[in-house]
């Protein structure tokens, strides 16, 4: 079931912009300044993180070249050409693995379970850096396509073995048509939180 009405919760500004916050897919014309973009990356950077081990890569994408290769690679969507701030988000087992080597260990290959580690890390840091744009007053839209073709965005950005792109995040100031538009509604939570088991 589609939630009807806003329920009644506990309420102050971080949650208040949590529930706010929606997509945002077309910019006006003004950069993000360094001062905030270093704001929106320290709070990607201080995410929680398994065993403080930060096992993921942040590519701030600027040549434009490769902005226009993404937007086409990721589903054809050239809103990702215009943005102010591109992030690609990368579970980085290469620093996992390298980490050992640089102990002197002969270590394993990594396995799935390092892997989703990593791409739980990226996806948090992610998260933290939407948050803290929200924050500032700048929009952002998550591009999903980014993982769906792994192979072909991995070549696209040069990544090297171990690396995988996981999630990318575009950010700018929002127009006001954008900053106007409803919310898309959600479920409602019993149909999301289940208690002890599914």
């Amino acid at each position: 079931m589609i939630r009807n009405q806003e329920r009644r919760t506990i309420m102050n500004e971080t949650i208040h912009q949590l529930m706010e916050r929606k997509s945002v897919r077309v910019f006006e014309d003004k950069p993000i300044g360094s001062r905030e973009k270093e704001a929106i990356l320290n709070a990607a950077f201080a995410a929680p993180t398994a065993g403080n081990q930060q096992l993921y890569t942040i590519l701030e994408i600027t040549d434009q070249e490769l902005k226009l290769k993404l937007s086409e690679s990721c589903d054809h969507q050239p809103f990702i050409a215009t943005g102010k701030l591109v992030l690609v988000f990368c579970a980085d087992c290469r620093k996992w693995y390298n980490a050992f080597v640089a102990a002197g260990s002969a270590p394993r290959h990594p396995g799935a379970g390092d892997l989703l580690l990593a791409v739980s890390d990226a996806n948090i840091a992610a998260q933290n850096a939407v948050t803290a744009a929200e924050s500032l007053g700048i929009g952002s839209c998550y591009i999903g396509d980014i993982i769906e073709n792994c192979d072909v965005q991995r070549e696209i950005l040069g990544l090297p073995e171990y690396v995988k792109p996981v999630c990318m995040a575009v950010f700018g100031v929002p127009t006001q048509q954008q900053r106007e538009r409803k919310k898309p509604v959600r479920f409602e939570l019993e149909d999301v939180v289940h208690e002890n088991a599914y």
